[in-house]
């Protein structure tokens, strides 16, 4: 997400500025290893066992992790009659993986021959995140897609005055929100529960994953009198370390509410 997402250096609206004259294509690719170990379970068994992984960063795109074909069973998999074409990278071929009585289909994919200008795919391999049952970076398990190296996520209390308004009606009101700077994002803020009319608040059934922050525990929808403002809100109960501090707060999606968020400068 930092290198090729959004407002990262390279995503497709910056929000910085070089010193130098950026003269290079819209549609960037960087390939860079990883010191990470990265191991992939399909059917309680271990496909793939590398610590020579490498990271693919493609403009507008999640990092994908690609793997040495020599450190994947080979019994695992079979070659297709599938085939693919990115004007990025080349024409790419597919095998499935076959383990026991499972098989996915069309699971894993590679460029043979990666086109001029791209970076150096051939001898490495890619795998569909959703037709494998788990990816293992060391010893933990990935909740969705590879983490950027590049991607940070500061949870960091403030004294901000944050006011949350649907319409007229103010729903949420706080002196004491923590704030989340996240690379390449809007800065965000999360709100104490106290702080929020939660006779407002119905649960909703949604769960998304984050890799940075943790698995969307609870999602709710707002009440109002023209009806529920859907998934307005989400807590995370249980984040990852790093973002520990989000735990038990409320965050309102700033496409269906007005958030207010004021200082009062010069004051400690």
């Amino acid at each position: 997400m930092a290198l090729m997402i959004g407002s990262g250096p390279f995503g497709r609206d910056p929000a910085g500025t070089f010193n130098f004259p950026v003269d290079a294509p819209a549609h960037q690719l960087y390939l860079e290893p990883s010191p990470r170990r990265l191991r992939v379970v399909v059917a309680e068994q271990v496909i793939a066992d590398t610590t020579a992984a490498m990271l693919l960063h493609e403009t507008g795109l999640m990092p994908v992790y690609y793997v040495p074909l020599t450190d994947v069973r080979q019994d695992v998999l079979e070659a297709t009659d599938h085939q693919t074409h990115c004007p990025f990278k080349g024409d790419a071929a597919y095998w499935s993986i076959r383990v026991g009585h499972e098989l996915r289909v069309n699971a894993v994919w590679s460029y043979p021959d990666s086109l001029d200008g791209a970076p150096p795919l051939e001898g490495l391999v890619a795998f569909y995140p959703d037709a494998v049952d788990a990816w293992y970076e060391e010893s933990e398990r990935l909740t969705a897609h590879p983490r950027d190296p590049y991607h940070r996520v500061d949870v960091v209390p403030s004294d901000r005055h944050v006011t949350v308004r649907v319409g007229d009606r103010v729903i949420a009101e706080s002196r004491r929100p923590t704030m989340v700077f996240e690379t390449s994002l809007p800065a965000r803020t999360y709100l104490p529960a106290d702080d929020v009319e939660l006779d407002r608040l119905e649960p909703s059934d949604t769960r998304t994953v984050c890799p940075y922050k943790g698995s969307t525990t609870r999602y709710f929808s707002i009440r109002t009198d023209d009806g529920l403002l859907e998934d307005a809100v989400w807590v995370y109960d249980d984040p990852l370390p790093e973002a520990v501090g989000l735990a038990g707060l409320l965050a309102f999606d700033d496409d269906q509410v007005t958030i207010d968020v004021e200082v009062d400068r010069f004051t400690v």
